[in-house]
């Protein structure tokens, strides 16, 4: 089969959509598929081999230019084809200033964006579809997420192939947009939701959310679990004396990573032996909350029992994984996917997440952890002092965590289950 996989950028960070998207469509390729994973803004960043073709759709400047200036959408091609080479957008990755990817002020951009055809982008997706048309020629079509969903009809009528669209948290970006933006935004997603066959969720949780979101029949919606890459997630060895936490994520308030520092002070007295240790992708404009976080520990007296590892490459997170006894991502907002924490189960290390989002179906599926009050550093603290007291649980929710991830979350699992949704729209349109 051949898959034009469309997926998105994130100015250089590692990005939980686009590892998914990039996993996903390796997997699809080992399987002897023809996988074109095309990327749009910037080139994607993974800690896998990158499998994104050579070239850069929508690239970010273009987008931006085009959408501040009326001369520029009719500027010759060239000058769009200079702005999308890879070196240009990556340096403008590294350049991404505090104020680029914030979702309150792209709300304009975002709309333009969704009107497709009619926004002011619409050389990007002509230049989109006469690729896919005349050079890749696929046979189904899959967009990484909902706000890309405006070039979906031009898509599929020129095309004529089932287009598939993913949602994997988008909708924390656009509920962070200013009125009138945030409305004008959902209601252009859900005028162009009817133009695609099938809307992929990772979750029960977040397909039945998303449904509403779009106004879509739940009937569009299908569940299809994340799966990862298993090389390297090894059976835990026995490590130091200390009882270790770990938070792999990016260090914002979103990700909730200050309720895990309140924990930990709460309960490092008690747990004298007890070790924090955090790793994750931060912005520059979280700068302030990170330095909130520091200040925090310091004050507490606790900085030589928490390590910063900062972002950490593939090996750097197995490293980390494999020095842990318990892994927290408490979110704020509701968790649509939960990628880290498959991770830190696929090697045997027992999860404390809240009781919301996609988090209570993970427990479900896999028996590797505990569900705690969300938003409540004391019912955090809790769960992790019970994980600390208790060290034969806590083996035995990490032996059924990896034992789970392993036998239902892997990539060639997600894969397969991706490919049934293919061939079930292949052989109804």
């Amino acid at each position: 089969m051949r898959i034009g996989y469309i997926t998105a950028g994130a100015a250089g960070m590692y990005c939980g959509s686009c590892l998914h998207d990039n996993t996903l469509s390796a997997a699809m390729q080992r399987k002897g598929h023809d996988v074109a994973l095309v990327p749009t803004y910037t080139p994607v960043r993974t800690d896998e081999e990158d499998v994104s073709i050579d070239r850069v759709f929508y690239g970010a400047l273009n987008v931006y230019l085009e959408q501040k200036s009326s001369f520029f959408r009719n500027s010759p091609g060239f000058v769009h084809w200079l702005l999308d080479r890879k070196p240009v957008l990556n340096w403008v990755s590294r350049m991404a200033g505090t104020r680029a990817t914030q979702g309150e002020e792209l709300g304009e951009l975002t709309l333009s964006m969704l009107q497709g055809e009619e926004g002011n982008q619409a050389s990007e997706l002509l230049r989109l579809v006469e690729w896919m048309r005349d050079e890749y020629r696929p046979e189904i079509i899959h967009i990484t997420n909902s706000m890309l969903i405006g070039m979906a009809g031009s898509l599929k009528r020129t095309l004529n192939v089932p287009v598939v669209c993913s949602v994997q948290g988008e909708d924390i970006f656009l509920d962070d947009m200013v009125e009138p933006w945030r409305t004008r935004v959902r209601e252009e997603m859900r005028a162009h939701a009817g133009d695609v066959d099938c809307i992929i969720a990772p979750s029960r949780y977040y397909a039945t959310h998303m449904a509403s979101y779009l106004g879509v029949n739940p009937d569009v919606m299908r569940v299809v679990p994340l799966g990862i890459k298993l090389d390297g997630h090894a059976e835990p060895e026995p490590h130091s004396d200390a009882f270790t936490i770990g938070y792999l994520a990016r260090v914002c308030p979103e990700k909730g990573l200050h309720h895990l520092i309140d924990a930990f002070i709460q309960l490092a007295p008690e747990s004298p032996q007890a070790r924090l240790r955090i790793a994750g992708y931060q912005a520059a404009r979280d700068d302030e909350y990170r330095n909130e976080q520091v200040q925090k520990i310091e004050a507490a007296g606790l900085s030589d029992r928490v390590d910063w590892l900062g972002e950490v490459d593939r090996q750097g997170k197995l490293e980390l994984l494999h020095s842990l006894d318990v892994f927290c991502m408490p979110t704020v907002y509701h968790e649509s996917k939960g990628l880290p924490v498959l991770e830190a189960m696929a090697s045997g290390v027992p999860i404390v997440v809240p009781n919301h989002g996609a988090f209570p179906e993970i427990i479900e599926w896999t028996g590797g952890g505990a569900l705690v009050e969300p938003n409540s550093p004391n019912a955090l603290a809790a769960g992790i002092m019970e994980m600390a007291a208790d060290p034969t649980q806590r083996s035995r929710l990490g032996d059924a965590a990896r034992q789970a991830v392993h036998t239902k979350f892997s990539d060639d699992a997600m894969a397969d289950a991706t490919l049934h949704e293919y061939e079930r729209l292949r052989c109804t349109n």
